[in-house]
């Protein structure tokens, strides 16, 4: 029979869920059961214990107990909810685990284990002999909550040893707590091994104690190994989180949302990594409430905004944080903290004018007076840059008239008249003021960066002295013009009749007093001759001050300037009427003409020769034209050396000229520069003379052929016994003559057939013979060579000079004179390049 269609559904069903149960006991197993010790009595919200719960099952989302009379947290903390009392047989109960993703279940049995009193032993008595076997006791774990109400003493552990079950044995302890700080703490019943703490300890004092446990028997045998024992002080949540004292924040205003405004830190003294002292964090509060522009991390504490603030709205922000420990439980330790948060400001708001317009009047020529104080408002912050207003004339102030300054302490525009105004010019000005601020505008639409308004300045009129406008005026004169002459002078006006009549002149500066000012009409009448080109005039300019008065006595100053316009009063001149032309080098010379004259009365100007003139030389010079001012001189049919005297005659463009005699000197020169005249000025080409140049070369030729003679003719003489004379100026490079044929002995002896000559030089010359040769020598002072004379270059023998010798300092026997000889081919060597340059010379000075 086939099955119906609700039967097949509910047989599905059973299947599925015999396969869930199945697979829920399965996974729901038991772990390791824990035994805790507590006393009798527990308060409410009395620390138990602590079951590590990821050994059993890490992955656990819910935990619960399976007796409600205890909570479990999290990290496996396990409180009462209300007093109990066990019984001796204590109290079991189980935590459940689950993992709803995984489906899977796990529990935990809990024992809690009332204290237990153990008789003490008696040690048989014939057991008479005892033997230690020194066994090491295992660490037994012990644990003390803080802050434990009682009652006290209360006991904690208990200690026993294995020899107990043979021999009496007394415990004791030491260590911290017992022996040592702080002391009393901890003490051990001697029989029956029973630890009791005797008051509550903190344990952020001391978070736990190292003591050691003893076995002995009554006569103090050791029957076992000291046992150390850890006893640690489990935490209670007795500690609120703290924060600090004082705390600010800022933020600049319209910032973006999500902006981190600043994070706020609590402590928490409790143990770390557990629930008491996992904080989470919450606003409380916000001053202003509405509208709510900042939350806090929870887990963090980073406050960030939410919505964007204003300034302008609020510009301070109180908030009451709270930090709540046990991962934030409702029954979790918790403290307040109050911040400040301060909103920074922008320029987001620009100035604005509170009116549009103004109006405002001012005297006519005051200057430098305020008329005006514009205001504008400012939402942002004062006295920052964001609040000071920066003003500006943007039209009406096209002639400098007006100056706007800031008031640094009101932030007001002060207006001022800087330079007069004119009533009569302008009876109203209109100005276009506008206002930023000094910091650059950050807020939306460019156009709300500037402010303007209209200020209309009304000008009053008020009597005023004469105006002198021009200041300075400019009349022109012609030079040489007749003495008494009248022309126009300065004129000054009323400025509200536009009359000068009624106006008085006087002339207050007139450097070299060439006019008179007339006193009615400020006409010049002309006092003394009007030279233009004199040092009283500098280019033809001349300043007068004059001053002008009503009949009110006001009065205003004014200078006239007077220009002296040129007159064709001055022909062209030639400045430098003396040239050199060196004959062989160039043919020709400039000659420069001036004129004091202005360029229209002056070049281009012509320059001539005189045809009948007798300086001239019959056409032996000529000029050519170079530029509008100068021309170029030039002889011709090879004139002689010497100075010419020429005529030239310059004319200007007007005809007016004048006639100059330039010198020319006809040199024989490379350059000018080299030029001394040798010749007295020529009159004709004819006349020739000679000059002081000229006639000191003959003389010297003259000299100097002779002194040639007269060596020669010395030199001629061949007997040794002839007394031989030498020329005086052997320095001066004269010739000497030797006969001498070859060369003989190199030394000569002083003999009394030996004859000498004494000559103005101060040397003797001597002259001998010995082996049919001749030879010169010269005696300086004694003993001295003429090498010590000789040098390179063009020299003399004056250096040898000494006085009037002789060789009688020779005589009275044989002396040899080393030091006073020459030989013929140095004297050679040392005379004839001389001679030769001597000759040239003389040569040269007497064709000049």
């Amino acid at each position: 029979m086939a099955p119906t269609p609700g039967g097949a559904l509910r047989s599905s069903l059973c299947r599925h869920l015999f396969f869930y149960l199945l697979v829920l006991c399965f996974f729901c197993d038991a772990c390791k059961k824990v035994a805790l010790k507590v006393p009798f009595h527990l308060q409410a919200d009395t620390f138990v214990g602590r079951v590590n719960l990821e050994e059993c099952l890490k992955s656990a989302d819910l935990i619960h107990s399976s007796d409600p009379d205890f909570r479990i947290l999290e990290d496996g903390s396990v409180y009462t909810t209300k007093n109990i009392g066990l019984s001796s047989e204590g109290r079991t109960f189980a935590i459940l685990l689950s993992d709803s993703q995984k489906q899977e279940q796990k529990k935990i049995e809990i024992a809690l284990l009332a204290p237990e009193k153990k008789i003490p032993m008696k040690r048989h008595a014939k057991d008479k002999t005892l033997k230690r076997t020194k066994r090491r006791w295992a660490p037994i774990p012990c644990s003390i909550m803080e802050n434990s109400l009682g009652p006290f003493p209360q006991q904690i552990q208990q200690i026993q040893s294995d020899s107990a079950q043979n021999y009496t044995i007394y415990y004791s302890i030491s260590g911290p707590g017992v022996d040592k700080e702080p002391f009393n703490l901890f003490y051990i019943e001697r029989d029956t091994g029973d630890i009791f703490c005797t008051r509550a300890v903190d344990r952020e004092t001391y978070d736990s104690f190292q003591i050691t446990g003893y076995a002995t028997t009554p006569d103090g045998y050791s029957t076992d190994l000291p046992l150390p024992l850890l006893i640690k002080v489990e935490d209670d949540n007795d500690n609120a989180p703290c924060f600090e004292d004082m705390i600010t924040f800022n933020v600049i205003e319209n910032c973006r949302v999500g902006t981190s405004v600043g994070k706020v830190v609590a402590t928490d003294r409790d143990e770390p990594d557990t629930l008491h002292t996992r904080l989470k964090y919450t606003i409380l509060k916000q001053i202003p409430e509405n509208p709510k522009h900042f939350a806090i991390h929870p887990d963090t504490g980073v406050i960030t905004t939410i919505l964007t603030p204003d300034r302008e709205a609020c510009p301070t922000y109180i908030l009451h944080v709270e930090a709540r420990d046990m991962a934030g439980q409702s029954f979790g330790l918790s403290s307040t903290a109050t911040l400040t948060i301060d909103i920074r400001d922008e320029n987001d708001n620009a100035p604005t004018f509170r009116k549009t317009s103004y109006v405002t009047e001012v005297e006519e020529n005051k200057s430098n007076v305020e008329i005006l104080r514009l205001s504008v408002e400012d939402k942002d912050l004062i006295n920052t840059p964001n609040w000071r207003a920066n003003y500006t004339i943007l039209r009406g102030n096209e002639n400098g008239n007006f100056h706007i300054v800031t008031d640094p302490k009101t932030n007001e525009g002060i207006l001022c008249v800087v330079k007069g105004l004119n009533y009569e010019e302008a009876r109203q000005v209109v100005l276009q003021i506008g206002v930023t601020n000094q910091a650059p505008y950050s807020g939306s639409g460019s156009s709300k960066t500037i402010s303007t308004t209209t200020v209309t300045v009304n000008v009053k009129d008020q009597d005023e002295g004469p105006e002198c406008s021009p200041q300075m005026q400019t009349v022109h004169v012609k030079e040489n013009t007749a003495l008494g002459t009248q022309v126009t002078g300065y004129k000054a006006y009323d400025p509200e009749t536009r009359s000068s009549s009624g106006i008085r002149y006087q002339a207050l500066n007139d450097p070299t007093g060439l006019f008179t000012v007339d006193e009615t009409s400020g006409s010049l009448k002309i006092r003394r001759s009007l030279d233009r080109e004199s040092n009283t005039f500098r280019q033809g300019l001349y300043n007068i001050t004059v001053r002008a008065a009503d009949n009110g006595g006001r009065t205003c100053t004014g200078t006239l300037r007077v220009v002296v316009d040129d007159v064709n009063d001055n022909g062209p001149s030639i400045p430098t009427t003396k040239v050199i032309i060196c004959k062989t080098q160039m043919g020709s010379a400039e000659i420069v003409a001036v004129d004091p004259d202005e360029p229209i009365n002056g070049p281009p100007f012509e320059f001539t020769l005189p045809s009948n003139n007798e300086r001239v030389g019959g056409g032996t010079w000529r000029l050519s034209k170079i530029n509008d001012t100068a021309t170029r001189i030039s002889f011709r049919n090879d004139p002689a050396f010497g100075i010419y005297e020429i005529p030239v005659s310059v004319r200007d463009r007007l005809g007016l000229s004048t006639t100059s005699v330039v010198s020319v000197d006809l040199c024989d020169c490379v350059v000018p520069s080299e030029c001394r005249s040798r010749t007295s000025p020529i009159r004709g080409a004819n006349d020739v003379t000679l000059g002081k140049w000229a006639i000191l070369a003959m003389i010297l030729g003259a000299a100097l052929l002779s002194c040639i003679l007269f060596t020669l003719v010395c030199g001629t003489s061949g007997s040794s016994q002839t007394k031989k004379t030498f020329p005086d100026d052997l320095a001066q490079q004269n010739l000497i003559v030797s006969n001498t044929e070859a060369p003989g002995d190199d030394r000569v002896y002083c003999t009394n057939g030996l004859t000498t000559q004494n000559v103005s030089t101060g040397c003797t010359l001597i002259s001998g013979a010995k082996n049919g040769q001749e030879s010169f020598e010269m005696i300086k002072g004694g003993h001295q060579t003429l090498e010590s004379c000789q040098g390179g270059g063009h020299h003399t023998l004056d250096s040898c000079r000494g006085g009037h010798h002789t060789l009688d300092s020779c005589r009275g026997g044989q002396v040899e004179l080393d030091n006073c000889k020459y030989t013929y081919s140095e004297w050679q060597n040392f005379t004839q390049p001389r001679l030769g340059e001597e000759s040239i010379r003389g040569h040269t000075l007497i064709k000049n």
